[in-house]
């Protein structure tokens, strides 16, 4: 009897964690099913939170041994804020690996040549990498742009144009310090020097030079243009640096009233540069001004299909307006959207 008593004493524990051990394996080996899904962890959540919302969207099949699992690993407070695709097929220790290891969903976004910052603003707020109004905030933080030593009062023209991958809810200095990172990698072998412009002027007359023209064959001819004037003393007059100094109420047409207005970037009334960039420049325009090309004009006017016609006087330059933008049969059916670069 004592003998039958130690038996069941030893072996039906035994029997016990075994059933348990194979429940547990069981459980551990059972995969997510469904399509590959993509699964949020918020800044700031808990490992509580993070457990029950993978369960109840079926990501795991048991809370209790996911529990046990990550405090096993010590992960519990390392699950990383981001997107994650939990693929099909998953089990949860890949969940795990896939939350606490993985890398983030990336966005990709492109900022194209010559978009200024609040154009920035709303491509990155549209691809949800951050909000337009936290990255306005942050390209004019004194602190950050110190700290990623511009020497100007927003971070405008030093936000180069490229394609990038950010994570959704970037915070908007990281995404910023991002793309200044990338200005000082493009920039580091060009020789600022330039016989009378300092590398700031120099960033914010490429930023001038990049949006007078699509045609990228033309910015060294622009640039000749620009310093030219900027030799005699004349004024820019530069539509674009306008359009830029009443941006939060352009709606498209530049009115008479608009060039007769002082603002620091109406070049038809300031006989200098504009205060600031008024876009972000390709390193081919920041080249352009650099090394531009060598001529005797002074002036300029569209084509109307992304070029532009160039004159040394202003007789001939009033000859050019009247037919190309005077005379509304040259408008008609072209368009810079039409410019084979």
């Amino acid at each position: 009897m004592k003998k039958l008593l130690l038996l069941l004493i030893v072996v039906i524990p035994l029997f016990i964690l075994g059933g348990l051990a194979g429940h547990f394996v069981m459980v551990f080996q059972k995969t997510y099913q469904g399509p590959d899904k993509t699964f949020e962890v918020k800044n700031g959540e808990t490992f509580g939170r993070i457990n029950q919302r993978l369960f109840e969207e079926g990501l795991i099949p048991d809370k209790r041994l996911f529990h046990y699992y990550a405090k096993y690993r010590k992960v519990m407070t390392r699950f990383k804020a981001g997107q994650f695709t939990v693929s099909s097929g998953s089990n949860m220790i890949q969940v795990v690996e896939t939350l606490v290891h993985g890398q983030p969903n990336l966005a990709s976004i492109t900022v194209p040549e010559g978009k200024n910052m609040y154009e920035i603003a709303r491509l990155l707020d549209a691809a949800g990498i951050t909000s337009e109004r936290d990255f306005l905030a942050a390209v004019e933080e004194p602190e950050l742009i110190g700290m990623l030593d511009v020497e100007a009062s927003s971070l405008e023209g030093y936000l180069y144009p490229e394609t990038y991958r950010f994570a959704p809810k970037t915070p908007a200095r990281v995404v910023a310090k991002s793309m200044i990172d990338l200005f000082k990698a493009k920039t580091k072998g060009v020789n600022f020097t330039h016989p009378f412009l300092n590398k700031h002027q120099v960033i914010v007359l490429a930023s001038v030079v990049e949006k007078e023209t699509g045609a990228k064959i033309e910015r060294p001819t622009i640039a000749g243009v620009f310093t030219n004037r900027l030799r005699k003393r004349m004024r820019l007059q530069s539509d674009p640096t306008t359009v830029y100094g009443i941006w939060g109420r352009y709606r498209g047409n530049i009115r008479k009233a608009d060039l007769l207005e002082f603002t620091p970037y109406n070049t038809y009334k300031i006989p200098a540069l504009p205060k600031g960039p008024i876009s972000n420049p390709s390193i081919d325009a920041i080249r352009a001004v650099l090394t531009p090309e060598t001529h005797d004009y002074l002036y300029f006017v569209s084509k109307n299909d992304g070029t532009h016609i160039f004159s040394k006087t202003y007789e001939n330059h009033e000859l050019a307006v009247d037919e190309y933008q005077r005379n509304a049969r040259a408008r008609q059916g072209k368009s810079w959207r039409d410019l084979k670069q």
